[in-house]
């Protein structure tokens, strides 16, 4: 049964981002019938649709700012701001079920390491070889930028990729991980806040492919946080891929 509202989850996710409205309202109606029937599994039913309603009001929000004369740059600032739809229906969530709002608000703990199959890593080294890495990836694009478009994009780029690392990560390795490792398996919370990590990038646009890559991008965010126990080292591996993508390209 877990499985199934899982995969309602994801569906919902996909189904709200290209804004099937009859199909999004059967989602709902399929988890609110999973909530009040599968006692078991009530608790992470309702986080999942907690987030649903969330990501529907960021939906409503940012058709709204379509329709405005605002400029493009503005616009991706605006619809990154508001993802705080979601946090806010997350945290009203655990305050209507009296559980405390925990999301690896610590200074990292680098002493955990990662254990590979047939090696060790220490986290930290885990954590740095993974941002040089996509540095360089990304380096590759940057160059063939001319500085004057470098220049130009400079404080949109800061301004995008620091609100979007903190509000996605808050959301998806903060308020959901932690959530849901308490409910169910270390695994299933990697898989389930990983996938829908990667989902969520739907909504702005990027094909499925993409999306599922970034979903394997969620992994290492998540596993960075479950073993520093602290979501700021994903954040910053996280701001480093933003700044990548917007200087490549990839945003704007």
């Amino acid at each position: 049964m877990l499985n199934i509202t899982i995969a309602i989850f994801f569906i919902g996710i996909i189904s709200i981002s290209y804004e099937q409205g009859i199909f999004t309202a059967c989602i709902f109606i399929g988890l609110l019938i999973l909530l009040f029937f599968n006692r078991e599994q009530r608790y992470i039913t309702s986080v999942l649709l907690a987030f649903l309603f969330g990501f529907s009001l960021f939906m409503i929000a940012n058709n709204f700012l379509e329709a405005t004369s605002f400029t493009k740059e503005i616009k991706i600032v605006l619809n990154r701001l508001s993802l705080i739809f979601i946090i806010l229906s997350l945290v009203v969530h655990s305050l209507i079920f009296s559980k405390i709002i925990v999301w690896y608000n610590n200074k990292p703990n680098w002493k955990e390491p990662i254990v590979l199959p047939f090696h060790k890593i220490n986290t930290f080294w885990f954590w740095l070889i993974g941002i040089i890495i996509n540095a360089i990836v990304y380096l590759v694009f940057i160059v063939q930028k001319d500085l004057e478009t470098l220049q130009t994009l400079f404080w949109f780029c800061i301004g995008f990729s620091l609100i979007n690392a903190i509000f996605e990560e808050v959301i998806w390795r903060g308020l959901m991980l932690s959530a849901l490792v308490k409910i169910t398996s270390p695994g299933y919370a990697v898989f389930i806040t990983s996938v829908g990590f990667g989902l969520l990038h739907l909504a702005i646009g990027f094909s499925m492919g993409l999306s599922l890559l970034i979903a394997v991008a969620g992994v290492f965010y998540a596993l960075i946080t479950l073993k520093t126990n602290s979501i700021y080292p994903s954040m910053v591996f996280h701001f480093v891929v933003n700044v990548g993508m917007v200087y490549s390209g990839f945003i704007i």
